[in-house]
């Protein structure tokens, strides 16, 4: 799924950037060499060879999740800009575009910066920048890429004004489109007549401010609960307030201008798709947009549980029919880590912990033990091995007392949520269906 790093569509990529032995994962004694030049080297994070813990990406993995992604979005009249924030990785946000994403999402002025370095050009900033400081900021990046294709969100109309003042003062950022954003649990307009006020200062922005009303948006994910007939009214009630709100924008506009609705995240995507994308298949001239960024890479925890309820409200569609998504969605992301210790009959010391791995949704759950690069144990639930607890630089394993796991066994873990695990890592390693890695995909996480 390598793309070819020296196309002008796609900028340079960081593939000329050099890592060696300071990078997490890389083999101590290693040279400094290119992320081009590390399928070459032959290394399997299963032996030992690898520095651990290090996490990699299963490619095959995410090729399907993608390939699944963008055909759902496509057999259901919809688009997708994945959002970046989850592995800040350019390279895997290029291969989605090239793959048929409509373009990418991110969250601040800083992963714009990265992306637009990149050569991805077609942003939404699905956040607003805040005050003066910001919007000039953002003026300040978006003037040195004229061709940028750029959408922002606002809920105010001092943000509005905050934005046409930097538009005015930096002649050179190109026109942006600016969208309503509604909302609830987060930022956003919590009611029509507030989405009415923004409404107002993006039509009336002053003179030279190039702002333009592009349309609404919204995110759904912000009022779910652990009920879930509470979380599903609770969905439905801005989906309702987002439909009223993008009528009014459609109404002034008029029906010329194409506009842009975007919503749904990795969990409820189709019930966004379901309340949202028959108003859009009837308007004509507009997108509705997706802007799930986690689907792409699953998890063994909080997005598998998010899969099997899209199963239990038959909510995944492929090719006319239900699809169970639970199944059809497969886990990327694997963190290894070798025994370090064996303290007790019943426990087994890794080395990884909170500063390797995400511990905010679930604990890191072990599905494989390796001995000199070979399956030994298969782990077939948590009474056969669980995580207790987790150190800075240990986890704690529960394991059968009769065991036959030892010091220097390497387990291969699944995580939960991928967006805080993947920002601990400065590059993730991309394997093949064999456990040999066959990418080195760089982050900028900051």
């Amino acid at each position: 799924m390598a793309i070819d790093v020296k196309s002008p569509e796609f900028g340079l990529l960081a593939q000329t950037d050099l890592i060696d032995d300071r990078v997490r994962g890389v083999p101590p004694g290693t040279a400094a060499i290119s992320p081009s030049e590390v399928p070459a080297q032959g290394w399997r994070p299963a032996d030992g060879v690898m520095a651990l813990p290090v996490l990699t990406l299963d490619e095959a993995a995410f090729a399907n999740n993608r390939d699944l992604m963008l055909r759902y979005v496509k057999e259901h009249g919809v688009e997708i800009a994945p959002h970046a924030k989850t592995p800040m990785c350019p390279e895997l946000a290029a291969s989605l575009v090239k793959a048929g994403a409509w373009g990418t999402t991110v969250a601040d002025i800083r992963q714009a910066s990265v992306m637009l370095k990149a050569g991805l050009m077609r942003l939404l900033l699905a956040n607003e920048v805040g005050g003066r400081g910001g919007a000039l900021r953002l003026a300040r990046l978006l003037a040195s890429y004229p061709k940028a294709e750029f959408f922002i969100f606002a809920d105010s109309a001092e943000a509005v004004a905050a934005l046409a003042e930097a538009w005015r003062l930096e002649p050179a950022a190109p026109n942006i489109g600016i969208l309503v954003e509604v909302g609830a649990g987060r930022a956003g307009a919590r009611d029509a007549a507030a989405a009415d006020r923004v409404i107002e200062a993006i039509r009336d922005p002053g003179p030279d401010a190039r702002l333009a009303l592009a349309g609404v948006a919204t995110y759904e994910g912000t009022v779910a609960v652990a009920d879930a007939v509470k979380t599903r009214a609770a969905i439905d009630d801005l989906m309702a307030l987002t439909h009223e709100v993008y009528g009014k924008v459609r109404g002034l506009v008029g029906p010329k201008i194409p506009l842009i609705l975007t919503a749904g995240g990795s969990s409820y995507f189709d019930w966004v798709v379901a309340a949202l994308q028959p108003m859009i298949a009837a308007d004509g001239n507009a997108r509705l947009i997706l802007r799930s960024g986690a689907i792409f890479f699953q998890d063994h925890g909080g997005y598998a549980r998010a899969m099997a309820a899209i199963d239990e409200r038959d909510g995944f569609a492929i090719g006319g029919r239900r699809v169970a998504a639970a199944e059809a969605f497969r886990p990327a992301l694997r963190l290894w880590a070798e025994v370090l210790s064996r303290p007790e009959p019943g426990l087994a010391v890794c080395g990884m912990g909170m500063r390797d791995v995400s511990y905010d949704q679930d604990l890191p759950r072990p599905l494989r033990v390796h001995r000199d690069g070979r399956p030994l144990v298969e782990i077939a639930g948590p009474e056969a091995m669980q995580v207790l607890k987790l150190n800075d630089q240990h986890a704690f394993v529960a394991v059968d007392p009769q065991s036959p796991i030892c010091v220097g066994d390497v387990i291969e873990f699944g995580i939960s949520h991928p967006c805080t695990c993947m920002d601990k890592w400065r590059v993730l390693f991309g394997l093949d269906e064999k456990g040999r890695v066959v990418a080195a995909h760089p982050t900028f996480f900051g």
